[in-house]
């Protein structure tokens, strides 16, 4: 009767965590897929080849969100150009260089605690820092060296744990051909992580195009349509910046929403992007894994 009353008990638990789980499921799903389909619906019939492809006028009351789309595309090119050689070395130097313990674990906890500050930080030490101290002003520039900061942990943090997958044997065969320790990073171990280099980046786009805060202090608002090296050097408003000027300040919700949509898109093509990518590479890897182990020599009583 007791193992009875036990087995019912069990089983009555189980369901109930089956249905809550289900529950929880169906709750987040249609809450993502109503937040995505009120956006779309709201935005989508705002979107039109003037708003994409001119910029604002205030003579003819026109509005284009094409400097803020050239804008983006700049911030987010100075950021990763300056994000990746920091954020790999120093993924590298902890895993193959550093021998401190110690020293590791601070800059590991320092990294996830610069993850977990809030953005609106980020944006007021890049206003005093660069802005001010290092007389940038307000520009892109200046919002790209604070992304910088922002975005550092998460491609030391995926470049770091993809360099740990990696098989010791690897190296111990590049060592045993005669090659040095950079060659061996070089050639062997970096090809074989270069999906979570690749990961880490295209979340650090993701991040960047969704970052509002931090550019309000340090990249400004301005629409002004310029060159490459003339609009780093000035100040400029992303996709998100404008959507906060145009709902908050301009009272234009359709706009808004327009760009809302916009933004949405490329959110999820960036995450597909990371997906599909990750899921490449790690094929790849294990391809050559595969192919490594077959030319390896075999030896006396392995079985093939």
């Amino acid at each position: 009767m007791q193992g009875k009353s036990i087995s019912l008990k069990r089983k009555t638990y189980i369901t109930v965590m089956r249905v809550l789980m289900g529950l929880s499921v169906s709750i987040t799903c249609a809450l993502v897929v109503f937040l995505i389909g009120y956006v779309l619906c709201k935005g989508l019939p705002n979107i039109s080849w003037e708003l994409l492809a001119t910029k604002p006028s205030y003579l003819s009351d026109r509005i284009g969100i094409l400097p803020d789309i050239i804008n983006t595309v700049y911030i987010v090119l100075a950021t990763l150009v300056l994000v990746l050689p920091f954020g790999v070395g120093a993924a590298i130097y902890l895993t193959e260089y550093a021998k401190n313990k110690k020293l590791v674990e601070m800059i590991e906890y320092a990294a996830e605690t610069l993850s977990g500050i809030p953005s609106i930080i980020y944006g007021l030490v890049g206003m005093l820092f660069f802005c001010q101290f290092f007389g940038m002003k307000t520009s892109l520039l200046a919002g790209a060296f604070t992304l910088v900061i922002m975005n550092l942990p998460t491609v030391m943090r995926t470049t770091q744990e993809s360099l740990k997958t990696v098989p010791a044997s690897f190296r111990e065969g590049a060592f045993g051909l005669g090659a040095g320790k950079w060659r061996v990073i070089y050639t062997v171990v970096l090809p074989s992580c270069i999906d979570g280099v690749i990961t880490g980046c295209i979340l650090s786009v993701g991040r960047i195009l969704g970052e509002s805060a931090a550019l309000l202090f340090t990249a400004g608002f301005a629409h002004a349509l310029n060159g490459i090296f003339e609009g780093l050097g000035s100040a400029g408003a992303t996709l998100t910046v404008a959507l906060y000027v145009y709902a908050k300040e301009n009272g234009e919700f359709g706009i808004a929403f327009a760009i809302a949509a916009i933004l949405m898109i490329l959110t999820v093509f960036i995450n597909l992007s990371a997906t599909l990518a990750g899921r490449y590479f790690q094929k790849r890897a294990h391809d050559i894994r595969g192919i490594s182990v077959l030319r390896r020599p075999k030896r006396s009583g392995e079985k093939v």
